[in-house]
């Protein structure tokens, strides 16, 4: 296949899995995380409730598989993904996902669980609380995206995924409400068991096409 990358694919592939790029701030910042996640562990063992870490689960195993297709966009395109991240980073996972992004979504996960209210009957604005904390995080996160595409961190390349009206909306559904309904719905299976097996089956399918494509076929992205 013949690659003309976009010079954003091209800044992104620079340093790409390269841990010489590491800065000294992941450190402090692993901590705040690990120190954190401690705690939310820490009360799970004490209560039983161990749905705020499978929460975060859920999620970040949603946004692995947005980066794992986002990658092979990339790759089956020649051009680019659909969204890169060129700029400066600690560590660039795949050309459109960096560590900073996966200790944010981490802790976003949390900030949705507990945004919750206790009475998952109660409604606000006529939705059940659930699924309007759903849309609302959605759209926030929509919000960063734009902010971020503006300030040139996070580049879009096609049109059907930027700022107009249909192109907002793919972002809202594809990229991010979809989360949020995958967490709502693992809340309400009884059994951990089929909680497991649902983000079992989350992770396993970007796993196997990472394997596919970076371990098989060997592409880049």
């Amino acid at each position: 296949m013949f690659f003309t990358y976009t010079e954003a694919s091209r800044q992104a592939l620079v340093g790409l899995r390269d841990l010489s790029m590491l800065k000294w701030y992941v450190v402090p910042l692993l901590l705040v995380v690990a120190y954190i996640f401690t705690k939310e562990i820490k009360e799970s063992r004490a209560t039983g409730n161990w749905d705020p870490i499978l929460a975060v689960l859920v999620l970040l195993g949603c946004d692995f598989f947005n980066e794992t297709w986002n990658g092979w966009v990339f790759h089956l395109s020649g051009r680019s993904a659909v969204w890169t991240t060129p700029g400066p980073t600690a560590l660039r996972v795949f050309v459109g996902w960096n560590v900073e992004i996966i200790f944010a979504f981490a802790l976003f996960g949390l900030v949705y669980y507990h945004s919750l209210l206790p009475d998952r009957e109660r409604k606000l604005l006529g939705l059940p609380n659930r699924w309007f904390f759903a849309i609302f995080f959605a759209v926030l996160a929509v919000f960063i995206e734009v902010v971020l595409h503006i300030g040139d961190l996070l580049v879009w390349e096609y049109p059907w995924w930027n700022l107009s009206f249909a192109g907002i909306w793919l972002i809202f559904l594809l990229g991010y409400f979809y989360w949020f309904a995958f967490i709502n719905i693992m809340l309400e299976m009884k059994a951990m068991k089929n909680k497991l097996i649902f983000i079992g089956v989350i992770y396993a399918v970007p796993i196997v096409m990472n394997v596919l494509a970076l371990g098989i076929l060997g592409w880049r992205y």
